[in-house]
């Protein structure tokens, strides 16, 4: 199974590109988000969704592992097939399908092209206890950091005999009024408001 490619992209269009590997060119499909990511002839990586059916080899290339993941989630609903993933990620950004779905909102999974009522309802029922991690995605890069941050600062505070249970309400509130904090400066802030 390929996973990834890196190579120089040899031909590129808003719905495929052609990633040359040692003389040998791949056809991937490809979103919109990605095509506007990648350059011609210049070095790209790429997270690879291969998908192997009877009449064909299909390989489907996405500039970020989020986007990859959206893609499968996308194609396990029953009627979604790897085109109409790829049209609803080239026409909705990755936070907008979350919160399409995590609202209910089936009438902007219905701006995807060939995406009716019925498919866009299944997807909203199929995929809203999956998609959260999406809502946001640009957020969750530093909301990673923050749990790391929040987890070393309430083991530091339970050591000092304060539960861990009264020191994460207030580390949250403290962190979504300020996310750069580093671990000493949580604790006294924590402490302060025990």
């Amino acid at each position: 199974m390929i996973f990834s490619l890196q190579g120089v992209v040899q031909e590129l269009t808003p719905t495929y590109a052609v990633i040359n590997i040692n003389g040998v060119g791949y056809y991937v499909g490809i979103s919109l988000m990605t095509s506007q990511k990648l350059i011609l002839n210049k070095e790209t990586f790429l997270f690879v969704q291969q998908i192997i059916r009877e009449d064909a080899h299909l390989l489907f290339g996405f500039h970020s592992r989020l986007e990859k993941e959206m893609f499968n989630l996308l194609i396990s609903v029953n009627g979604v097939g790897a085109v109409s993933a790829l049209i609803l990620l080239s026409t909705l950004s990755l936070d907008e399908i979350a919160s399409a779905i995590l609202s209910g909102n089936a009438a902007l999974i219905q701006k995807a092209k060939g995406i009716g009522a019925k498919t866009a309802e299944r997807i909203i029922v199929d995929l809203k206890d999956k998609v959260q991690k999406f809502s946001n995605a640009e957020e969750n890069i530093s909301s990673v950091t923050n749990n790391k941050i929040k987890e070393e600062s309430l083991s530091a505070l339970e050591v000092l005999g304060i539960p861990k249970r009264t020191s994460e309400k207030i580390a949250d509130r403290i962190l979504k009024q300020n996310p750069e904090l580093s671990v000493e400066e949580l604790v006294k802030q924590i402490l302060k408001n025990i």
